[in-house]
């Protein structure tokens, strides 16, 4: 390949473990060791179609022209380097990590670089001695092919690379059996679960579920965990079920449960540290302060949390645990009772929280998250009529003050993220959603912001790997959950469609059902979607509800039903833009394609098109057949900013 050419190729990095405090003590050891490596690893490369590029002292950098050839090479290197060690004294052993990423490479002069390189070379120092780790990348094109488990490690953020990155390691056959959280279940996904209100007020439930939203808050700052989000985590408020089945569905090894006492100006917290596999109780401790104290509190928490799972706290870290919101717990108890309200997502709960975010920001003006609380009730308001130019504006004002308080705010920056996507500036959202997962690598939200954008850029597997992420995050959000399968049923992945559907029917039944009624009609199945769809209609309420009624009316023949869907979707569409797309959806099944696209442009004008859907949706294939969509496409990309 000429140099300058781009391809794409699978990398794989090695590394000897301790080489460079080894070599202090004894350099002749540390270059024989060298060798000994080499002499063993070099003709497993050749067996594999592995190219060494090049060596860096005691690593590798070897290029593969697939991924399961790599992932293949890697369990041979470390599975010849046990038995080479077998027999040889500690001091003589070879001990070796190993990363493997797929991804672009540019070559010149016989060397390659690129991200595929920088990313190889940053994962292999997360796999263990004898280890290796693999990019999501990597497992997608390896899974159902490679003989061994590949274990999620979670979403990790990488020096010099730009978004987290989700890591597999490698289920070695001679592990031992009986580790503390069995496979799939890392010690480091955690899940805080809704503390108990023992408060003598029954009002004073703002203030526990407040205590469980600020812990989840701290422990995402800790780069090495991955937390389950709070929509996720709030589904088990009161629900009686075992730690271990809840760390089952959640996928996770770890669980933060406890309850919180409140009376007048006294505190009193317990909390503990629940091992998800044996529901043994790593740790508890319970805390009498004054309220003035919670910070303090939810800072030890949080720091004793990361003490238990042997996780080595940055002191970047440790100083985000002990930052203070603010001063004043009065504000910081309005801003609790703001945030409740804001959930609650109707126009008199919203138009509340506002009021309380503003409250608490009279009370301390430099309170950064208060300031975000403000903007997002500004952007929740214009679905109930605020005029959207005016609410943003206010919104925006609002973001500014927030960041210029605290610019490392992650929750500033996902909200401006997503007022961008709002306003079809694509790429400002993009740079806004990376910067909020840099910070805190554990929010959902930026995914799914990122997620549209892939799709518009027309990048149907990144699209996938972004909900995929999002969803391992918030596994039993609705959205979520619809999303992924949605996701895969877009990109021609119909079992995992399905299995996805069948694993979350419990969990979100209306949602799964939506998917499913999609499926069936994707497939020409009528009568199918129709059942479904039925089952949709009893538990949600939705404009979506009555664009789904239109399209199967209409693929059954009934014009006169689907009419009647568009005429009630068209009084929708005057006070919410986004059921404009609803309309042109139901013409689309009709085959009135003028109608389509006259709707679709009316969407993209109203700045509300759903990129996703209008990209990938097999129920609007017959669109993207037609000459007059690549036209559409290039109008949304112009509008949104991703071309000039």
């Amino acid at each position: 390949m000429p140099d300058g050419e781009r391809r794409l190729a699978a990398i794989m990095f090695t590394d000897m473990v301790g080489y460079t405090a080894l070599g202090q003590r004894n350099e002749s050891l540390s270059l024989a060791l060298v060798e000994e490596q080499r002499k063993l690893i070099r003709p497993i490369l050749v067996r594999h179609n592995g190219r060494e590029v090049k060596t860096i002292g005691d690593a590798f950098l070897v290029e593969f022209p697939n991924a399961l050839d790599a992932v293949r090479c890697a369990y041979d290197i470390q599975r010849a380097v046990r038995e080479f060690n077998i027999s040889l004294p500690e001091e003589r052993r070879v001990h070796l990590r190993v990363g493997v990423h797929l991804g672009d490479v540019v070559e010149s002069g016989g060397d390659i670089s690129g991200d595929a390189v920088n990313v190889a070379s940053r994962i292999e120092p997360l796999a263990e001695d004898g280890g290796v780790c693999v990019t999501r990348q990597v497992y997608d094109h390896t899974q159902n092919k490679f003989e061994l488990e590949l274990v999620s490690l979670g979403v990790k953020p990488l020096k010099n690379v730009s978004m987290p990155i989700e890591v597999y390691r490698m289920v070695m056959p001679w592990e031992q059996v009986g580790a503390s959280s069995p496979p799939g279940l890392p010690g480091n996904r955690i899940a805080v679960l809704p503390f108990a209100n023992m408060s003598p007020d029954p009002a004073d439930e703002y203030f526990a579920d407040g205590l469980t939203e600020e812990l989840i808050d701290r422990l995402a700052q800790v780069r090495e965990l991955e937390v389950i989000a709070r929509t996720s985590v709030m589904s088990y408020k009161k629900k009686e079920k075992k730690a271990a089945e809840i760390a089952k569905e959640l996928s996770v090894g770890s669980l933060v449960e406890g309850s919180v006492r409140k009376a007048g100006n006294k505190i009193r917290v317990t909390a503990q540290l629940i091992n998800g596999a044996t529901e043994g109780h790593v740790w508890s401790s319970h805390y009498d302060k004054n309220l003035d104290d919670i910070f303090a509190v939810q800072s030890e928490i949080a720091e004793k949390v990361a003490e238990e799972l042997k996780i080595q706290l940055l002191e970047s870290e440790k100083k985000n645990l002990e930052k203070r919101p603010t001063e004043s717990t009065e504000a910081y108890s309005a801003f609790l009772r703001g945030r409740e309200l804001y959930r609650e997502e109707t126009e008199p709960s919203v138009r509340q929280a506002l009021s309380l975010f503003e409250k608490a920001v009279e009370l301390d003006p430099s309170f950064a998250r208060a300031h975000v609380g403000i903007a997002n009730c500004h952007n929740a308001l214009t679905f109930f009529g605020e005029p959207t130019r005016v609410a943003h504006q206010l919104a925006r004002a609002s973001l500014k003050r927030a960041l210029e308080l605290d610019p490392h705010l992650p929750e500033a920056h996902e909200s401006l993220a997503g007022l961008l996507a709002d306003e079809d500036d694509l790429p400002g959202s993009e740079v806004e959603a990376r910067r909020a997962l840099e910070l805190n690598p554990s929010l959902p939200d930026p995914y799914r912001d990122l997620m549209e954008i892939a799709a518009m850029k027309g990048e149907p597997n990144e699209m996938v790997r972004l909900i995929e992420t999002g969803y391992r995050l918030d596994p039993v959000r609705p959205l979520f959950i619809y999303l992924l399968g949605e996701a895969y049923l877009w990109t021609g992945r119909d079992q995992e469609a399905l299995e996805h559907w069948k694993k979350t029917e419990k969990i979100s039944p209306g949602y799964t059902y939506r998917g499913l009624a999609d499926y069936h009609l994707s497939k020409g199945d009528v009568e199918k979607a129709r059942e479904y769809h039925a089952k949709v209609a009893k538990l949600i309420t939705h404009p979506w509800v009555t664009y789904t009624d239109g399209m199967i009316d209409a693929l059954a023949g009934d014009k006169e039903k689907a009419t009647q869907a568009i005429r009630k979707l068209e009084e929708d569409a005057k006070t919410n833009r986004t059921a404009l797309n609803f309309v042109a959806y139901v013409y689309h099944s009709l085959g009135d394609m003028d109608s389509y696209f006259e709707w679709m442009n009316k969407a993209v004008e109203a700045h509300s098109q759903i990129q996703s859907t209008m990209m990938y949706s097999p129920l609007l294939a017959n669109a993207r057949a037609d000459p007059r969509f690549k036209e559409l496409v290039e109008k949304v990309r112009k509008q949104t900013g991703l071309t000039k």
